[in-house]
């Protein structure tokens, strides 16, 4: 009898724990010391740039980005005024985006690898702050600052567009070689 219900009595903890631990609706957890909000059952219905394999499609970042960068929209039209977008930009490792500056703010969580940024009009090391996994950081409009990567890194940036981004030093855009 002891053991029946002790049997019980883990499995309703183990329920309750399961439960508890669910993904399900807009619950805010804690991941390794952040907040994050778990997204709702219908949150992910804007996913156009998957394929059929659900993974995100991956192109050429457009030619204002230094060769080596991939980019890929995952919600709205980058290029519409207005319009909300979210985009990924896949760097490897060693990427450098110099000096540059948006119109409007930039939202960008690191998704993977190791983002390094800092404000200023010229590139300096000293400057640079590192963001880690998960980490999040908000580029104010009309800012210039810039970044490295250290290994293959993956951000997530969302902003109202149009995005733009023009570069401190003309000599530094790609586009103008």
């Amino acid at each position: 009898m002891v053991v029946s219900r002790l049997t019980l009595g883990i499995a309703v903890l183990g329920l309750v724990t399961l439960m508890a631990c669910s993904d399900r609706g807009d619950n805010i957890t804690a991941q390794n010391g952040r907040s994050t909000l778990a997204a709702s059952d219908g949150a992910n219905a804007d996913r156009t740039p998957r394929a059929g394999n659900n993974q995100i499609v991956w192109g050429p970042a457009p030619p204002i980005f230094p060769p080596g960068a991939q980019f890929a929209v995952l919600q709205g039209d980058p290029s519409k005024a207005g319009e909300i977008f979210t985009i990924r930009l896949r760097f490897p490792n060693g990427y450098v985006l110099p000096p540059h500056t948006h119109p409007t703010p930039e939202y960008v969580t690191v998704i993977r690898g190791n983002f390094l940024a800092g404000m200023g009009e010229d590139f300096s090391r000293a400057a640079l702050s590192r963001f880690d996994v998960g980490d999040f950081v908000t580029m104010p409009a009309a800012m210039a600052h810039f970044a490295t990567t250290h290994g293959i890194t993956e951000v997530q940036v969302h902003a109202i567009g149009p995005f733009a981004l023009t570069y401190v030093h003309p000599e530094d855009d790609p586009t103008r070689h």
